[in-house]
């Protein structure tokens, strides 16, 4: 096929990225923290731990998870937003030649059994204010060890403060009992006195195991191996370091949880191969206190989702702030709003440059020129060794100008759904290409635009919701008869819930199913309006039509 799409391409950026230049994401680590050793590598609340300080912590995790039994492709369960202790008990994971498991924090106790009983994790990593939720289903599943952690734990002195003030004043860590758990700093002890063996990994070592609903509502874990990380690290940071100062160190701020994969890949690994600092926000959803914490850093670099631009933008006290040495500016995880990116550069000075990409693409695919000068509505172009077609319903490719599913294949693409052949052969053919469900336009300069969603994902703040998750824990409400989820306009989070319900019990309100709702679900998946209808829309066969739905919930909305 002809990749048109080359033309575009700022100068210095190849064509194609040369995959073999690491084995494995231990390999990228290791020479990142020999080659920048004195230089901080991550810094959360004033608190910096440099390249040569992470790998001595990293080591001794590792260590330790050998020492209690982990063995190749064991899977640890990573819990917690982003601190210190991710980046160390991530790559100490790694190290090990262990596979990790990424888990929102903020899963209620259903989500969290499914997840840890789907991946088979052995050894689960939390931080204490979530440790209830973990003691509610651990039984139930085959972690044989876990590892409990605060959030101030690596913060030295500073941090026995903020682990008061969460236990004592907010009261942020509820009462839990994880019998025969250990805490992160007794595990780095024991680690510290054993050496960490040297396992084989390769290309084919299943690095990731990062959970995603893909085409349905059941979560399942994209393996995403050693070779798709590397290559699309070795993608993006193509990508963007004809951009990097050489002579400057850069300092990329962090907001979004490193266990997104957006996050995961374009802040914690590109970066820090080019030897960055990742300043680490916990909690971005405290605009105010984000933006102080902005303020103490000459930043160089951004990435964030929609709704946080917008929320930067619109607080009077980030139009302060010094952006003299942003350069790079990136959005992804849901559609940039064109409103939102011209009063960015306005108040920055600097373009908010959109990008696409999916959990099974590691997940950059495609990306806008970083040197485009404002927003053009598109998701950018194929980057280094990606190719993309768009495909009518039979499969067969749609000439340019025309819409098409958007499919993906290149390096980066995952193996498949663990465990779930019959979900893998839905979405990747028997050529790589992986079927995104998105559909899209391609001009004649190789941009690519989303016109539509062919799968009925709802999208709230970058993060995917299912209506067959959501429509499965209403339905199991003993008042509810039927139900259905669509998605709606949201002026803050792009999407929102809308749930359509069909009452058993008459007395059924709406202020009961969203108490169920919030017990049931984590809170962005939880609905934000609640219909009561005498009967939904169906088909013939009798499939309720969501999409009839929908395009009611858009007029009203």
């Amino acid at each position: 096929m002809e990749k048109i799409w080359l033309k575009s391409y700022p100068k210095g950026i190849p064509a194609e990225i040369d995959v073999n230049e690491y084995q494995s994401v231990r390999e990228l680590f290791e020479e990142s923290v020999g080659k920048y050793a004195s230089r901080p590598a991550f810094t959360c609340m004033g608190k910096s731990i440099t390249f040569a300080e992470l790998d001595t912590l990293s080591n001794a995790f590792g260590a330790w998870l050998q020492g209690i039994g982990c063995k190749k492709g064991t899977r640890v369960a990573v819990m917690m937003p982003n601190i210190l202790q991710y980046p160390v008990v991530t790559f100490g994971a790694l190290r090990a030649g262990c596979t990790v498991v990424n888990v929102n924090p903020l899963y209620t106790a259903r989500e969290l059994e499914h997840q840890l009983k789907d991946s088979g994790a052995e050894v689960l990593v939390c931080v204490e204010n979530f440790a209830h939720t973990v003691a509610e289903v651990v039984g139930k599943t085959k972690v044989r060890q876990t590892v409990v952690t605060t959030i101030g734990e690596l913060l030295g002195f500073k941090g026995l403060i903020v682990d008061f003030v969460l236990r004592h004043v907010k009261k942020m860590v509820p009462k839990y009992a994880l019998p025969g758990s250990i805490r992160l700093s007794d595990a780095l002890a024991e680690g510290r006195k054993r050496t960490l063996e040297r396992v084989e990994i390769g290309h084919d070592d299943i690095a990731f195991l990062q959970y995603t609903g893909g085409t349905t509502g059941v979560a399942k874990g994209a393996m995403l191996l050693n070779r798709n990380m590397v290559a699309n690290m070795l993608q993006a940071r193509a990508w963007v370091k004809p951009f990097f100062d050489e002579s400057r160190r850069e300092v990329i701020i962090t907001p979004l949880p490193l266990y997104h994969i957006f996050s995961l890949t374009a802040n914690c690994l590109v970066f820090m191969s080019v030897g960055a600092e990742n300043i680490l926000i916990p909690n971005p959803r405290d605009i105010p206190g984000f933006v102080k914490e902005m303020g103490k850093y000459k930043f160089t670099a951004l990435t964030g989702v929609n709704t946080l631009f917008n929320a930067l933008v619109n607080n009077p006290d980030f139009g302060k702030l010094d952006f003299s040495t942003l350069r790079i500016t990136l959005g992804g995880g849901m559609a940039v709003q064109e409103a939102v990116a011209k009063k960015w550069k306005e108040v920055t000075g600097t373009p908010l440059i959109e990008a696409y990409g999916l959990t099974e693409t590691s997940p950059a695919a495609t990306i806008n020129p970083l040197d485009l000068p404002a927003y053009n509505g598109s998701i950018g172009i194929p980057i280094s060794s990606t190719e993309v077609i768009l495909r009518d319903d039979a499969g067969k490719e749609v000439p340019l100008g025309q819409p098409g599913e958007i499919c993906i294949r290149g390096p980066q693409v995952m193996a498949g759904y663990w465990q779930h052949p019959n979900e893998t052969a839905k979405v990747l053919d028997k050529d790589g290409w992986f079927a995104t469900g998105d559909i899209g336009v391609m001009d004649e300069k190789g941009f690519v635009r989303i016109v539509d969603r062919k799968k009925d994902m709802i999208l709230v703040s970058g993060f995917n919701v299912y209506p067959n998750e959501i429509e499965g824990v209403v339905a199991a409400h003993p008042g509810v008869l039927e139900c259905a989820a669509v998605g709606v306009p949201d002026a803050k989070s792009g999407e929102a819930v809308k749930l359509f319900i069909v009452k058993k019990d008459p007395a059924l309100t709406v202020d009961d199913v969203k108490k169920y709702c919030r017990e049931h679900l984590t809170s962005y998946k939880c609905p934000r309006d609640i219909e009561f209808r005498a009967e939904l829309p169906k088909t013939n066969v009798g499939k309720i039509l969501r999409r009839e739905l929908r395009d009611e919930g858009k007029k009203a909305a």
